[in-house]
């Protein structure tokens, strides 16, 4: 696998702070592979991400503030190796746009469960959570890529 994408909905939350955070892991790890993220609606492109997704990612010393929101489109489909959507909505829609290649960030921890929208989850607070879970879950994508990357 040479590249992937993170997929929400506005492309302001969650997948800025998982590519932030993979692409950490990435150049930690020496690992070449195109990470980019995206958003299934469009009512934020061109938005830097959130304020609390920018401040719970510098928390843990990683800068999203360059990243702007962007759209998930037809040709990422074909673009990317693997897109792994947060939850059963994502998935649906990026399965309508004719992707086969889809993992949920969930399936790499928490029983394949959905990755809450912080934005609208529990203040501050629930940025925390969620940069948590997806830490662990990015880990995990990693984890399994160096081991085997068939298991994706």
């Amino acid at each position: 696998m040479k590249s992937v994408i993170f997929v929400c909905l506005g492309n302001i939350c969650r997948s800025p702070l998982a590519e932030g955070i993979a692409k950490k892991i990435a150049k930690e790890h020496n690992i070449d592979i195109n990470i980019d993220s995206a958003g299934t609606g469009d009512w934020h492109i061109g938005e830097a991400p959130c304020e609390g997704s920018l401040r719970v990612a510098q928390m843990h010393g990683i800068d999203i503030s360059h990243l702007r929101a962007r759209q998930f489109t037809k040709e990422d489909v074909n673009i990317f190796d693997l897109i792994v959507v947060f939850d059963e909505k994502n998935m649906l829609h990026v399965k309508e746009m004719g992707a086969k290649n889809i993992k949920k960030l969930g399936c790499f921890a928490y029983d394949c469960q959905d990755v809450p929208d912080p934005y609208f989850f529990n203040g501050f607070d629930g940025f925390l959570e969620v940069y948590k879970m997806i830490e662990i879950c990015v880990n995990n994508f990693f984890s399994v890529k160096l081991l085997n990357e068939e298991k994706l």
